[in-house]
């Protein structure tokens, strides 16, 4: 679910596996990419979950996405369908899916993010049945450390010698979403994404 810069690489790397891919986004990919990877696009979440065996996650959370994943779209799915949610806990809602797995309408539950993170020791996703959880640290990986890095000084020496900065680091610009933050937010639900926004002003 969504083909952004993270779903479309996830996109990316199971093509070889020979596998019907299905997507839902609000901007649609490129006729040209869609045809490389033999990707089925779907107009709406709903209609994407009821073919899916497997739905990854790879959207950001907003006030559209929190606890999107809720009994009612899980009821939509396949029965004994799997969820991988790599992006934010948040965007399932917690009880739904523990009810789900026990239920047997979800076969299982995959993922490194929780809400509230860190999780309490009474989570129920810490004894739910079928389930595998993981720690989040891909922002605590030295290869992300490195990256992080490197855009935080490329954005600065941009600001400071008045150059544009790369539409894939900017997600705001002149008080209005731009680059990547229009690409990924609605209008007034910029926050709470799977990037943080400093606004500067000169």
């Amino acid at each position: 679910m969504a083909a952004g810069r993270i779903g479309l690489a996830v996109l990316r790397r199971l093509k070889p596996f020979d596998v019907k891919l299905h997507y839902t986004d609000r901007h649609r990919l490129p006729e040209n990419v869609e045809q490389d990877l033999n990707l089925t696009y779907h107009s709406n979440v709903e209609s994407m979950v009821r073919v899916c065996d497997v739905i990854t996650i790879n959207c950001p959370l907003h006030p559209e996405t929190e606890h999107l994943f809720n009994d009612a779209l899980i009821g939509k799915m396949k029965r004994g369908a799997y969820i991988v949610n790599t992006a934010r806990g948040k965007i399932c809602d917690r009880d739904a899916i523990a009810r789900a797995l026990e239920s047997g309408q979800l076969a299982g539950y995959a993922g490194d993010v929780w809400f509230p993170q860190p999780a309490p020791q009474d989570h129920p996703w810490r004894t739910m049945p079928h389930h595998g959880m993981t720690p989040h640290i891909s922002g605590t990986s030295l290869s992300a450390q490195a990256r992080y890095a490197a855009g935080v000084r490329e954005i600065l020496e941009c600001w400071f010698s008045d150059r544009p900065i790369r539409d894939e680091y900017l997600i705001v610009q002149g008080g209005k979403l731009a680059g990547v933050g229009a690409h990924s937010y609605s209008a007034g639900n910029a926050t709470g994404g799977s990037e943080d926004a400093v606004r500067f002003k000169k």
